[in-house]
């Protein structure tokens, strides 16, 4: 359940000051550059994920932020790993935040798997704020916004 970074969330805590290992970061940086280059998301659909404009978002980005979430783990054919979800976003978000969004967020199905990411993201986003701060600040860091 990385997305959120459950789907990016993830990705966005990449750049967070504390919570990633040095060994992690390679791994999740070649993860978006898979994803990247398999679904092919322009920047201004990056924008959406800062922004918070879900509702815009297309095909491209939705299935990016699935196969980021699948090479992660949180998500496993559309389907939500809450174990995982707690192993890697409670270090991040901290308990009351994940345990705060779990119930709904993690109950989200969308009308596919692409589609289930997105809304999965969108949900822990609006739950915590600092998911929108880390998601901006590692795409300034990428210099996508």
């Amino acid at each position: 359940m990385k997305f959120l970074i459950v789907l990016v969330t993830y990705l966005a805590f990449a750049m967070a000051d504390d919570p990633l290992s040095a060994d992690e970061f390679p791994v999740l940086t070649a993860y978006v550059k898979e994803c990247r280059t398999e679904h092919k998301p322009t920047q201004e659909q990056f924008l959406i994920l800062i922004n918070g404009e879900f509702e815009n978002a297309d095909t491209q980005l939705k299935c990016f932020l699935n196969c980021f979430l699948e090479k992660n783990g949180l998500l496993v054919d559309g389907q939500i790993q809450p174990d995982v979800v707690l192993k890697k976003l409670l270090p991040l978000l901290g308990t009351e935040a994940v345990l705060g969004a779990q119930p709904e967020c993690d109950s989200i199905k969308g009308s596919d798997n692409c589609d289930t990411a997105i809304k999965v993201y969108e949900c822990y986003y609006k739950h915590d704020k600092i998911v929108h701060q880390l998601t901006l600040q590692y795409f300034k860091s990428k210099n996508l916004s």
